[in-house]
């Protein structure tokens, strides 16, 4: 017999492709997990002998008796039966020192036992007579082939045993669909045979249920090769961004444009927008921590003294090595300038003149940078109005109008944007209701007083 349980078993397989499809190539990775879950289960037949109480003959050979009553001794009252034969011959199913036997043939093919099992026996014997002997005898089969076959001598010859009760298992493998018990044996001295009642025989056998399930994961890589130029990249880009792409079942591909809702920009909603970037950049100045007053004073000490030790060095060489004659130049500056000797200010040494004079000599080639124009609020704000525009969007009606708009505001030129006056057409229907003649009037009279010659000769007279 199997013990009862669940078992589980899995097995993964993993199995990779490579597809070369010349603009790209696809790597496919198909990993297969198969699980099998067998359950084992134990059953019973049941007691499968066909009039287990004996209350009538099975059938089989040799003489036999069934009686009741006290004739049973130990088994009850009621019906028994007895073997009677004193016969030493082989039984049917191959049983020697046989003179008696009960033979029974039980099908159990509706129980389809596929799977093995074992068959336990159970049976109530009273023999008075030692001599006498009794035993126990199962085959099973499957249709014609024998699965198993055993037999147990319940009581032999010269043993005094009374009343008993006995059983045994047979285990077997594989299918079995019938069974066939023979109970026999001898009654020596033809005296008190041994008596047998209360006979059950149970098939126990293995239901074995298997259950497989396979998953099957497949993953696609799609590497695309570079064969396509940048434009053509951009392009289908925007093609995708801006379109709604839809397949039919025909395969055909359809692109629709994607409705997206215009924004509608005038002068007030866009010095609004302007308006709040400000109110946000204020706040953002506000919440900024002012830097106590000491802190700002040590900075600056902190940045005057590094100049000032970068300064001196550059200062010395450029006096050893462009201002050779410097001593001389100091006494004719002194010489020229009396009124500051009398002033209570400390004399120049002369190693430090050279110092003063190229302080004097290139104070002309400094030149003052003019303070560069921090840009207002509203221009800072119009940078960013200007910066948001997305680089697909800005060259179209919207972000050009938004645009024209910023710079407008930045000149303060609002009236650029009012209803223009409109310029009346001077009324040209006199000159188009002109005729012919009335045009050329004068022409024509003048053709009709003079000939071609005499207009001729008046021009050549003049």
């Amino acid at each position: 017999m199997c013990t009862p349980g669940v078992t589980i078993e899995e097995e993964v397989t993993v199995e990779k492709t490579e597809e070369d499809k010349g603009t790209e190539i696809i790597f496919t990775t198909t990993t297969t997990k198969t699980t099998t879950t067998t359950t084992v289960t134990n059953e019973d037949s049941g007691n499968i002998v066909d009039e287990p109480d004996m209350n009538f003959d099975w059938g089989g050979e040799g003489p036999a008796s069934m009686p009741s009553g006290n004739a049973c001794y130990g088994l009850g009252t009621d019906t028994c039966a007895e073997i009677t034969g004193s016969g030493n011959t082989t039984s049917e199913m191959g049983v020697e020192g046989m003179g008696t036997t009960f033979i029974q043939t039980v099908d159990i093919s509706d129980l389809k036992i596929d799977n093995g099992g074992q068959v336990k026996y159970s049976i109530e014997v009273d023999k008075q007579d030692a001599e006498d002997r009794i035993y126990m005898h199962i085959t099973g089969l499957n249709g014609t082939d024998q699965v198993f076959t055993g037999t147990d001598i319940l009581s032999e010859s010269g043993v005094a045993t009374g009343y008993k009760y006995y059983d045994n298992t047979f285990d077997f493998s594989g299918s079995l669909n019938r069974i066939t018990v023979e109970i026999g044996g001898r009654d020596v001295n033809l005296a008190v045979g041994p008596v047998f009642d209360s006979v059950s025989l149970n098939v126990f056998y293995n239901v074995i249920n298997t259950i497989v399930t396979q998953q099957i994961t497949t993953v696609e890589e799609i590497v695309y090769l570079n064969l396509f130029d940048s434009t053509e990249l951009e392009f289908a880009t925007e093609v995708i961004d801006f379109n709604d792409i839809t397949v039919d079942d025909a395969g055909k591909v359809d692109f629709k444009p994607i409705e997206t809702k215009q924004e509608e920009v005038t002068y007030e909603t866009v010095e609004m927008e302007i308006q709040e970037i400000n109110f946000k950049m204020d706040d953002f100045k506000m919440d900024m921590p002012t830097p106590p007053m000491e802190s700002v004073e040590l900075e600056m000490e902190l940045e005057l003294e590094l100049e000032l030790e970068i300064t001196e060095p550059e200062i010395e060489v450029a006096n050893i090595e462009e201002q050779p004659e410097a001593p001389v130049e100091v006494e004719e500056v002194e010489k020229e300038q009396p009124i500051e000797e009398e002033t209570t200010e400390p004399s120049i040494e002369p190693e430090e003149a050279p110092k003063e004079i190229e302080e004097v000599e290139e104070a002309p080639e400094e030149i003052k940078e003019e303070p560069t124009k921090e840009p207002s609020a509203k221009e800072k704000a119009a940078t960013k109005i200007v910066k948001k525009i997305d680089d697909k969007a800005r060259y179209d009606d919207v972000s050009q109008m938004k645009t024209l708009i910023v710079m407008q505001i930045l000149g303060n030129t609002k009236t650029f944007f009012d209803t223009q006056a409109l310029i009346q057409d001077t009324n040209v229907n006199e000159y188009l209701n002109k005729t012919i003649e009335d045009k050329y009037a004068v022409l024509f009279n003048m053709a009709q007083e003079q000939t071609i010659n005499d207009m001729v000769n008046s021009q050549w007279q003049k």
